[in-house]
C-alpha cells in the first residue's frame, strides 16, 4: 500500500526585546541562574501582567510577511499545567483569538515549481523556565520564564521531512530578515514541535497523529520525521497500527536516532483555557497598525530582485537570499563593481566550501565581502588566474593580510604580457618540433600539451586565455 504522510508544524520563536513578555525583567541569555526574575515572572502573590508592546509589534510584522490576517482585537487565556519551571501552574497564550491567523508562503520545489503552506495562526505567549536535571536531583533555572514567545502552527499541509525542513528553513529566514528573532536553534530562540499522521494515498481522513517535541535543529527534525513515519507504515503493514499509534508525545534520542514515548498527548481541553482575569483584551490602535506594516523586504522579494537586477540564475539567488547574513555579503561585494556571477561562484562555492570545512558560518568568515570581492577583480582584471586565486583564499582563511600583500607573498601575479611570453613559447615549440608536425598534420588534441607546457614553464602564472591566442597563432 502506498501512504501519504501529513505533518503540521508548530515553531516557538523567541522575540528578541529586551525585556519579558509580561513584566520588566532583562531576558539575556546565560546570566547567572534566576537572576532576571521578579514577583511576577516568579508567580508571587499581587504580582500583575503588564503586556509587552514590542512583543505585539514583533507578531504583527510577522503576519504582514506570511499575508494574514491581523486581529485588532485578540485575548490572553490561561493555559494550565503544573509543571515545576512554570511558577504560576498556568502559562498566559492565547487560544480563542490569536493576534494572527490565516496567513502562508511558498516553499520551492526541486522541478522549480512552489507548493502553498498555511500557517492557521501565530499567537504570543510567554516561555517556561528550565529544568536541569542532574544525578539525584533537579534544579530550576527561572531566568527563561516569562520570555515572550510567538508560536507558529502551519496547516497539515506538508507531505514529507524534506518539504518541512524547506519550511522551516524560509520561516527562519522570515524571521531573520523581519529582525523579531536571532532564531538561534543551539540556544533554543527556534525550536520546532512535529505533528506527524499517515494515511493511505487517496483517502482525505486524518488518522492519529504523534507530537515530537522540542526538535532544534534541521537535521534532527528530519530524521526524527522519518523514523516517526516509517514506525507509523510498519505498524500499519503489519496490522498493529491501532495498538502501536496512539496519541501522543514522544522525544526523539538524537544519538540512536529513533523517537520514544514521553507522554500521553493533552487536548485543549485539558488545559482548561479561560481568559485571563489580569489582563483586558489586547487591542491595535490604527496608527500603531500601519507602524508595523514597513517591514523590510523578504527573501522571495529578494530572489526575484537579485534575478532581475543581476542577472543571476533563480537556484543562485535562493540559495543566497535564504540567509540574510549571505545576502547582505553578496550585496557587499557587489559595491566593488564585480561581475555578479563571479560573485556568486565565489560566495557559494569557493567560500562556502571552505567555511564549512572549518566549520564557521558566513558571519564568522575571515575572509569579508570586500577581500572576496578583491579576489575576484583580481581575477577579472588578470592579475592572478583563477587557480591561483584559490590559493589566495586559502592563504587568506589563515592570514590578516590584504589580497595584494597575499598575492605578492605567494609570488601568483599574472604575466598578461605578450612580449614575456613569446620567448618561452617560442622555446617549447623549438624543443617540441616533432608534435608541432604533428600538429600541423592534423593532430590537434596537442594543442593542450602545448598550453600545458607553457603554464608548467610559467609555474602557472601565465595568462591562459594569452597563451592560448599566443599559440594559435604561432602554430597556425
Amino acid at each position: 500500500m502506498d501512504f501519504e504522510v501529513v505533518i503540521g508544524l508548530e515553531v516557538h520563536v523567541q522575540l528578541n526585546t529586551k525585556t519579558k513578555m509580561f513584566c520588566s525583567c532583562p531576558t539575556s541569555f546565560a546570566e547567572r541562574q534566576n537572576k532576571n526574575t521578579c514577583p511576577t515572572c516568579l508567580a508571587l502573590p499581587g504580582a500583575l501582567p503588564v503586556i509587552n508592546e514590542e512583543a505585539v509589534k514583533k507578531a504583527m510584522m510577522f503576519g504582514w510577511a506570511i499575508n494574514a490576517t491581523i486581529n485588532k482585537k485578540s485575548i490572553f487565556n490561561r493555559k494550565n499545567y503544573f509543571y515545576p519551571d512554570l511558577p504560576k501552574g498556568y502559562q498566559i497564550s492565547q487560544f480563542e483569538i490569536p493576534i494572527v491567523e490565516n496567513g502562508y508562503l511558498y516553499i520551492d520545489k526541486e522541478d522549480g515549481t512552489k507548493r502553498k503552506i498555511g500557517i492557521t495562526r501565530a499567537h504570543l505567549e510567554e516561555d517556561a523556565g528550565k529544568n536541569i536535571h542532574e544525578t539525584e536531583f533537579s534544579k530550576v533555572d527561572l531566568n527563561r520564564a516569562g520570555t515572550p514567545l510567538l508560536e507558529i502552527v502551519s496547516e497539515p499541509d506538508i507531505r514529507s521531512s524534506e518539504e518541512a525542513v524547506q519550511y522551516l528553513k524560509k520561516l527562519h529566514a522570515i524571521v531573520r530578515y523581519l529582525d523579531i528573532s536571532d532564531a538561534n536553534m543551539q540556544e533554543g530562540s527556534f525550536r520546532c514541535d512535529a505533528n506527524v499522521s499517515i494515511r493511505p494515498k487517496g483517502d482525505d481522513k486524518l488518522y492519529t497523529r504523534v507530537e515530537i517535541k522540542n526538535l532544534n535543529s534541521f537535521r534532527f527534525i528530519q530524521r526524527a520525521i522519518d523514523y516517526e513515519v516509517q514506525r507509523h507504515i510498519e505498524a500499519w503493514e503489519d496490522g498493529i497500527y491501532d495498538d502501536e499509534v496512539v496519541q501522543e508525545t514522544r522525544l526523539f534520542d538524537t544519538q540512536k536516532g529513533v523517537t520514544r514515548s514521553m507522554r500521553g498527548k493533552e487536548e485543549s481541553a485539558d488545559y482548561r483555557y479561560f481568559p485571563d482575569p489580569d489582563l483586558l483584551p489586547l487591542v491595535i490602535p490604527q496608527s500603531f497598525f500601519e507602524e508595523t506594516k514597513n517591514i523590510p523586504e523578504l527573501p522571495d522579494e529578494k530572489k526575484e530582485r537579485f534575478v532581475s537586477e543581476y542577472g543571476i540564475k533563480p537556484y543562485d539567488a535562493a540559495l543566497i537570499a535564504n540567509s540574510k547574513e549571505t545576502a547582505e555579503f553578496f550585496e557587499k561585494m557587489l559595491t566593488f563593481n564585480i561581475d555578479a556571477k563571479n560573485a556568486v561562484t565565489w560566495l557559494t562555492v569557493e567560500l562556502a566550501a571552505r567555511l564549512n570545512k572549518a566549520g564557521l558560518d558566513i558571519t564568522q568568515s575571515p575572509v569579508d565581502a570586500e577581500k572576496l570581492a578583491t579576489i575576484v577583480k583580481r581575477i577579472e582584471d588578470k592579475t592572478i588566474s583563477g587557480k591561483a586565486a584559490k590559493d589566495v583564499l586559502d592563504y587568506l582563511m589563515e592570514h590578516d593580510i590584504t589580497v595584494d600583500e597575499a598575492i605578492e607573498k605567494l609570488g601568483l601575479k599574472q604575466i598578461s604580457d605578450a612580449s614575456a611570453l613569446e620567448p618561452m613559447i617560442d622555446e617549447i615549440l623549438a624543443a617540441n618540433e616533432d608534435k608541432v608536425a604533428e600538429y600541423k598534420a592534423g593532430k590537434e588534441k596537442l594543442f593542450g600539451f602545448f598550453v600545458g607546457q607553457v603554464m608548467k614553464a610559467s609555474r602557472g602564472k601565465a595568462d591562459p586565455k594569452l597563451v592560448n591566442e599566443l599559440l594559435r597563432k604561432k602554430l597556425s
